[in-house]
């Protein structure tokens, strides 16, 4: 197949088919971008739409990421953007990727390539003016579509379009060898999986990712945190992630996995949904691991999250088993998402609709009494002030957070008992 896709187009052709088209979308007629394309036109056929904003417009779906393909070389494109006046950021510009900013957008543009040499985790790359050449080192068939921003006609050199129609996801070539270029490839493919799939599983494909699954080992636990994280942020991740565990594919990096991880996140999808609640990645992930506070720190620890991600799950962990009668209390004690997340995840299912209702439409109070008010009521100034008020404390929130006035007979309640008795 030439450069040009030309081949591409013949066979659609012989099989009596018109070349697929992309659908119009809002996201096509930016000034920036159309002054971007402009800027990047050349005599290889390019520039091209390529990858996701292909993908989705071609499904209906909302596109936010913008790709651009090109024959230019690097250096080239940024001096094209310079010259009108398009801000230009050398992101990846060893494996030929530049930036473009252009009316508080920002665009992708990665020159054509080849792989010349991989180990598992990196690429060595270069550079190339041949379309199918660069679609062929990409990861699956529905990613290596490509679209001539002119007339909207789709490229697809490895049958992409056949297996978005059918629901189906397929490595380019053979999937052991796909696999072992970037062992982070197990990861995409059951994200994509459960974005993109429906159809008829590949067996072949689960098959090289459970062979290739210890080479997880040799990635950088950030990548795999970012891969697993938009896992568990898509909408239903069950039946990839119940996939994933059946072959093996936590096992070298997640041996916190829970034995009932995979019922576990069926259950808190589902109490999702019957709550009409958003997508929670703590929660996800506490559903996925054993309740053991060490543990669950370490694999934060592992994969490097953030701390208020550790914080969260420690506080989450800790909480008391919610119930209607506590839920607010633990709101008030950590927030409104750590007792939510609390109920969804280990509240019985008879109490889990109570517990969520609580929490609706409820802002955590403010105890109004200080320690001056105490003293002025006859305490003397020292640590009985702080151990009454944690007393007053304790009886507002058992009271259910009454109002300022029952606080105050709280208060004189507490502090007469605190006050030594006259003889």
């Amino acid at each position: 197949m030439g450069r040009d896709g030309g081949d591409y187009r013949q066979s659609r052709a012989a099989a009596g088919m018109t070349p697929a088209r992309l659908p119009d979308a809002v996201w096509q007629h930016t000034e920036g971008l159309k002054k971007l394309l402009a800027a990047l036109d050349d005599a290889h056929g390019g520039p091209r739409y390529v990858g996701g904003a292909v993908r989705d417009t071609l499904l209906g779906l909302p596109v936010t990421d913008v790709d651009i393909a090109t024959a230019l070389l690097p250096n080239e494109v940024i001096n094209r953007l310079e010259v009108c006046e398009i801000k230009a950021i050398p992101t990846g510009i060893e494996h030929g990727t530049v930036t473009a900013a252009v009316d508080g957008k920002s665009y992708e543009i990665t020159t054509l390539r080849r792989d010349v040499a991989t180990d598992g985790r990196r690429a060595t790359v270069a550079f190339a003016t041949d379309w199918q050449e660069d679609a062929a080192r990409r990861d699956f068939t529905i990613n290596a579509l490509y679209a001539d921003p002119k007339n909207g006609e789709v490229f697809d050199y490895f049958d992409g379009i056949s297996d978005l129609e059918a629901r189906r996801l397929r490595f380019i070539g053979d999937a052991n060898q796909r696999i072992a270029e970037d062992y982070l490839r197990i990861l995409r493919y059951f994200r994509f999986l459960a974005r993109y799939g429906g159809g008829q599983i590949d067996a072949d494909a689960i098959q090289a990712c459970a062979n290739g699954a210890h080479g997880l080992t040799a990635l950088s636990r950030e990548r795999i945190a970012q891969e697993l994280t938009r896992i568990l942020a898509l909408k239903d991740p069950v039946a990839s992630v119940t996939l994933m565990i059946a072959n093996g594919i936590f096992t070298p990096f997640l041996p916190e996995l829970s034995a009932s991880a995979a019922n576990d996140l069926l259950r808190l999808v589902k109490r999702e949904a019957q709550c009409a609640q958003s997508v929670s990645l703590a929660a996800r992930f506490l559903a996925l691991l054993t309740r053991d506070i060490v543990a669950v720190d370490k694999v934060a620890a592992r994969l490097k999250l953030s701390n208020k991600m550790r914080e969260g799950f420690a506080q989450r962990l800790h909480a008391d088993a919610p119930t209607p009668a506590n839920i607010r209390a633990i709101a008030y004690r950590a927030d409104i998402d750590t007792a939510r997340d609390a109920a969804m995840l280990y509240a019985s299912d008879t109490e889990l609709p109570e517990c969520v209702a609580r929490l609706e439409q409820w802002n955590v109070p403010t105890l109004s009494i200080k320690g001056g008010e105490l003293i002025a009521m006859g305490l003397p100034a020292g640590p009985l002030v702080a151990k009454t008020l944690q007393a007053i404390e304790a009886a507002w929130i058992q009271e259910g957070f009454p109002d300022a006035a029952r606080q105050r007979a709280l208060a004189v309640e507490m502090v007469d008992a605190a006050l030594p008795k006259k003889a």
